[in-house]
């Protein structure tokens, strides 16, 4: 099987996305595929979650409602009783307040007895209400409040329904947004991935290095574009016994291939394949090499230029790019004759992976 290096890059562009963005619970395309896929069901069970839990909410506070009003009832009827208890038994020793041997001093006593409980009884009866009210105060702050909430439910259901569910929407809808941002890289992931199932399946003596990355310092001049190459960025370069593939992937629709704001795939790919040149044309690289010499003369790596559609492909063809469609990969790389051995295959596809900013064996 073919050896694989890196994860392919829109995978990377995606993983970083959501890490900046807090989303560390998507472990995997398939994972966010799921997600994108089942997040309109996963708000309706939200939503008829929280429906669920505001009807219950409405027949708990009927329940309460009434009881705080029993409670009321019945604490207002204690409290009455308890204050006419206390009045009563006020004027009872009112009525019974008798002096034997009577004598001038025990006369102001009684005056002054007298006078304090008939100021205790008309106190009482003052603030007889007053005092009822203030028992029953916190059992009336309660039943407000519930009585409140039970109305704004009643009158407004859908809005608490929405107010309940809030935070689980939000942060679903959050995470909904961040995704929908990255959309491209993961039709373009899907397409990455596709095409290094294909590629997997060749034999041991291919190398497989996705998302190659190299800096130029100086940079490269392009001659063609008169202008120069300070970076390149590949989807796959396939290392062969025949020589280099460089494989641009588009998962594109047909919309997409006529846009003409989208960057030519054709012409990114001249520009990659003139890098690719000069590094591997290089004194420095033919050296590192080690390529075995031919009688005639020094050889040299052949770079051949594809671009893989994966939905479907233009009918027009591109000078130095071949464009073809996904089952058409497999049997275009097996058509040209091996000229390398393994040893040269790994030698130059060593040369590439010093150079590249990171590789991975898969």
């Amino acid at each position: 099987m073919c050896k694989v290096y890196n994860e392919v890059g829109c995978i990377t562009t995606i993983n970083s996305h959501l890490i900046r963005n807090n989303i560390n619970d998507l472990k995997s395309l398939k994972e966010i595929i799921d997600f994108k896929n089942s997040y309109a069901d996963v708000r309706k069970e939200i939503i008829s979650h929280h429906t669920l839990l505001i009807e219950q909410e409405k027949k708990i506070l009927e329940e309460e409602i009434s009881h705080l009003k029993d409670s009321i009832i019945a604490k207002e009827n204690e409290v009455r009783e308890q204050l006419l208890q206390e009045i009563e038994k006020l004027k009872y020793r009112l009525t019974n307040l008798i002096f034997k041997n009577v004598t001038v001093f025990r006369v102001l006593t009684r005056f002054c007895k007298k006078i304090i409980l008939k100021l205790k009884i008309w106190t009482n009866k003052l603030l007889f209400s007053f005092r009822i009210k203030k028992s029953i105060q916190h059992l009336i702050h309660f039943l407000t409040k519930k009585t409140e909430r039970y109305e704004y439910i009643v009158s407004f259901f859908n809005d608490a329904v929405e107010e309940s569910s809030l935070s689980q929407t939000k942060h679903l809808d959050k995470k909904k947004a961040v995704i929908d941002e990255i959309n491209n890289s993961i039709y373009g992931a899907l397409g990455e991935q596709m095409v290094v199932k294909e590629l997997k399946t060749l034999a041991d003596d291919y190398i497989l290095i996705n998302d190659f990355n190299c800096t130029f310092d100086p940079p490269l001049y392009n001659s063609r574009e008169r202008n120069y190459i300070r970076s390149i960025q590949v989807d796959h370069i396939l290392i062969s016994p025949f020589g280099v593939f460089i494989i641009e992937t588009k998962n594109w629709s047909k919309e997409s291939q006529n846009n003409l704001s989208l960057r030519s795939p054709v012409e990114q790919i001249k520009r990659t394949n003139l890098a690719l040149y000069k590094m591997l044309v290089s004194e420095e690289s033919y050296s590192d090499l080690m390529l075995s010499r031919h009688h005639w003369g020094e050889r040299k790596v052949p770079l051949k230029n594809i671009i893989v559609l994966i939905n479907q492909k233009p009918i027009e063809e591109f000078k130095y790019v071949k464009v073809l469609t996904l089952n058409q990969l497999l049997g275009y790389i097996k058509y040209f004759e091996p000229t390398f051995s393994t040893r040269e295959t790994q030698k130059i596809a060593d040369y590439l992976l010093a150079r590249n900013f990171r590789a991975i064996v898969d």
